[in-house]
């Protein structure tokens, strides 16, 4: 299962709590983690926010893991339907060039589309549920 998560998504995962799951579902290797450049750059700028006090140690693993596992993708096609957000078009960019089936977000721009050719639009407990059917 290939997926795209916005960076609400995997910070929050990062974070713990009820997220962690997913954090645990792809080490245990239910998904793959599909990401552009612009995502992962997304991702570390946010993750290093004081605001989350996350420890440099947690910011170094998530990290780690993060640039060895997640398959990076190079977008072909730009996008331009969320309009409201338009920062937000990148993820179903790196979604469309790495064929994933969802993003997972709790984005409401993103979320009002429910899917975009093709690719799913889920919310965290939709995708969790994914995950837990066999």
């Amino acid at each position: 299962m290939r997926v795209v998560l916005d960076t609400n998504i995997f910070i929050s995962a990062v974070l713990g709590g009820v997220l962690q799951i997913i954090i645990d579902k792809w080490k245990a290797g239910r998904f793959t983690l599909v990401v552009s450049e612009a995502i992962a750059h997304e991702y570390l700028d946010v993750i290093h926010r004081p605001k989350f006090k996350i420890s440099a140690e947690e910011i170094a693993a998530a990290t780690d893991y993060l640039l060895k596992t997640a398959e990076f993708v190079t977008p072909t096609e730009t996008i331009t339907v969320i309009t409201a957000d338009p920062s937000d078009n990148k993820f179903l960019e790196a979604a469309l060039a790495g064929k994933a089936i969802y993003v997972v977000s709790g984005d409401s721009h993103l979320l009002e589309r429910k899917s975009f050719r093709g690719v799913s639009i889920l919310t965290a407990p939709e995708f969790i549920a994914q995950l837990d059917t066999p």
